[in-house]
């Protein structure tokens, strides 16, 4: 069985507070984009779970990807047989667009469907949030609003995007999510002065105003500290505006970002 997981973007980023367990609350609304991985999964030959990677080099231990350990995880709940994964990578890492976590849930969703498990969404969420903090998204895999974690979920529907295209930079720069953490400053902290013009607004309401009026109002959060370490980055979000995008952002902790124009 083939498929191809697919990224994400975030449609604003707010990051709200530092929870007790360690992680943050987060507002956003995913979105997801064409760019892809081909993921293929077939019943093992030799009675183990194996993992081949080709395209875009991963670092760590290949039986540590999360295919592998998404695997392992139905493997465990269901009994199911182990199978043999090919992945080949165009999503890169470290770059905000989900490609690890579109890779675990397309595996949940691709092993549900070969062995006729009969699982549900909310069933493949439920599992895909045990695997990463945005996981659970890729099963639904449309517009939704991010709460938690950003395993919290909510169908959202973005009616100013009808007639604009998305266009995704993804520089040659790997940002570690978890030192974006720990640069970030929760909303909970910051000064009034801070606050963006709409911060009173809900990112769904802010949604829904004309794509000309995000720039300034729809934020993310990163940008200010990701921005201040990697300098070259808000000099791609500049570029997209003097190319004529309508808004611009950086996606996730980045370091991806995208543009949004009118569609021709």
């Amino acid at each position: 069985m083939i498929v191809y997981p697919n990224a994400k973007i975030n449609l604003g980023l707010r990051v709200l507070r530092k929870r007790t367990d360690g992680f943050h609350e987060l507002e956003t609304v995913f979105y997801p984009v064409p760019l892809s991985d081909i993921l293929e999964i077939v019943p093992a030959k030799e009675g183990r779970i194996s993992f081949k990677l080709y395209g875009m080099e991963l670092a760590g231990n290949p039986m540590d990807n999360l295919c592998v350990r998404a695997a392992r995880l139905l493997m465990e709940e269901y009994e199911i047989p182990p199978v043999e994964i090919y992945l080949h990578k165009r999503i890169p890492a470290g770059a905000g667009l989900g490609g690890g976590s579109a890779d675990a849930a397309f595996t949940l969703r691709a092993l549900n469907e070969l062995f006729a498990l009969g699982l549900n969404d909310e069933t493949l969420a439920t599992l895909a949030a045990r695997l990463g903090s945005d996981t659970a998204f890729f099963i639904y895999n449309r517009p939704m609003l991010g709460g938690g974690r950003g395993e919290i979920l909510s169908p959202v529907e973005i009616p100013s995007l009808q007639g604009y295209e998305i266009r995704v930079v993804t520089p040659p720069l790997f940002v570690s999510t978890a030192d974006a953490f720990k640069g970030i400053l929760p909303r909970e902290r910051w000064e009034p002065s801070l606050f963006e013009p709409g911060a009173e607004m809900g990112l769904e309401q802010l949604l829904n105003l004309p794509v000309e009026e995000w720039r300034g109002r729809l934020v993310n959060d990163f940008e200010r500290t990701v921005f201040a370490k990697y300098p070259q980055l808000a000099d791609y979000k500049r570029e997209l505006y003097e190319q004529g995008a309508l808004y611009a952002s950086m996606s996730g902790s980045g370091s991806a970002l995208f543009g949004i124009w009118r569609r021709e």
